[in-house]
């Protein structure tokens, strides 16, 4: 075992875990392969992290951390959310795996209580009243995980990868039977300049015109 370059700490411990997780998941986090990480025996993480429920905090706080706050103060609100929604989309596509903790941990740290606030803050000053505020978080907050995940399991990633694919279902694809994804093959996705993660900014802008139609609470009634 390689002794360690640098002093531990608990930033040093996260990070370590963070690259744990990015290469086999959550499930991967445990005391001994972080220590293992990072170059150490698994008891010396003990002196900066009581035990593996506080890594699990603190990579979660981190890739909060990681994602671009909104500002409330940067014009229409739907900018200010785009801007978030769009920081979000990086940074769990480089950590999915983060995707089924960031709503379980019951301590949530620093970074994570100022994002939510923020995001909240957002929409109270853009004139959401509380309720259509916490329908907002939670629409925008599922489809965001939910194109991350989908993402994260596409067969494809490049526009070359995305002809193969296509064409090796289009090779056994009975074209009368089914006309209509016949057409969206050949007719959408492999035409030239389609790209699927465009898809996510159009996903996106139908969420936060709905809720903009919605926005101000209706005085009529």
């Amino acid at each position: 075992m390689s002794p360690s370059p640098q002093p531990l700490s608990r930033g040093r411990v996260l990070e370590a875990a963070i690259r744990v997780a990015d290469r086999g998941g959550v499930e991967a986090i445990t005391m001994r392969r972080v220590a293992r990480e990072l170059g150490v025996e698994a008891m010396s993480l003990y002196h900066h992290v009581p035990n593996k429920d506080a890594i699990l905090d603190g990579v979660v706080d981190a890739v909060f951390a990681a994602i671009k706050l909104p500002s409330a103060g940067c014009g229409d609100w739907r900018d200010a959310i785009r801007a978030r929604a769009s920081s979000a989309r990086a940074v769990l596509a480089r950590h999915s795996w983060a995707l089924g903790l960031m709503d379980s941990r019951r301590d949530p740290g620093p970074a994570t209580l100022r994002h939510h606030d923020a995001v909240l803050g957002v929409l109270r000053k853009a004139g959401f009243t509380l309720p259509m505020a916490a329908h907002a978080v939670s629409l925008i907050d599922s489809y965001i995980g939910g194109f991350v995940l989908q993402e994260a399991n596409l067969p494809m990633t490049t526009p070359d990868e995305l002809g193969e694919v296509a064409g090796g279902i289009l090779g056994h694809l009975a074209a009368d039977e089914l006309p209509y994804l016949t057409e969206m093959i050949v007719d959408h996705a492999l035409q030239p300049g389609y790209d699927h993660t465009s898809e996510f900014g159009y996903g996106l802008d139908l969420i936060l015109d709905a809720l903009e139609a919605r926005r101000m609470p209706d005085t009529t009634t």
